[in-house]
């Protein structure tokens, strides 16, 4: 069996990074974007109602604010695949928040709907969801939250 060789930790600073080819991961749009996203999801996690996941919030966001709909066009408007959608409708029915209707429009599909438990809980969801978003750009004056808004919704 091979062992491995123990070598000594060198550290290696931005200066040290810089002249090795100029990449600096704490400089880089991706790992910025995932630091604020961790600080975004504890800030969620800490205060969002019914213990509701980002996904299953703009699910029921999404629904409340566009109607009953198919929860392939559920996943798309959200931006979710059919698998993950899927999981996260069947788990919002399981709690009761959601139902599936015939379709108005197409007798052979099934509408997703909130129940009226969802519907409540998505208000008072929604209401929560402001001030998680203030909590998240709290650090930002009113210029760079409207900024980062804006460049964010250029990325995506």
């Amino acid at each position: 069996m091979k062992t491995l060789r123990r070598e000594k930790l060198k550290v290696v600073t931005a200066q040290d990074s810089s002249e090795q080819g100029g990449y600096v991961l704490d400089d880089q749009a991706g790992f910025l974007m995932r630091i604020a996203m961790q600080r975004h999801t504890s800030i969620f996690t800490s205060r969002m109602v019914e213990g509701l996941t980002q996904t299953q919030f703009a699910a029921l966001a999404k629904l409340y604010e566009v109607g009953p709909c198919s929860q392939n066009h559920l996943g798309r408007l959200i931006y979710l695949d059919a698998a993950t959608i899927k999981g996260v409708v069947d788990r919002l029915h399981l709690r009761g928040f959601v139902t599936a209707l015939n379709d108005p429009n197409d007798r052979r599909r099934r509408a997703v709907a909130l129940t009226d438990r969802g519907r409540h809980s998505t208000e008072a969801a929604v209401r929560v969801a402001a001030d998680i978003t203030a909590a998240t750009l709290a650090p930002l004056s009113a210029e760079e939250q409207r900024q980062i808004a804006k460049l964010l919704r250029k990325l995506g």
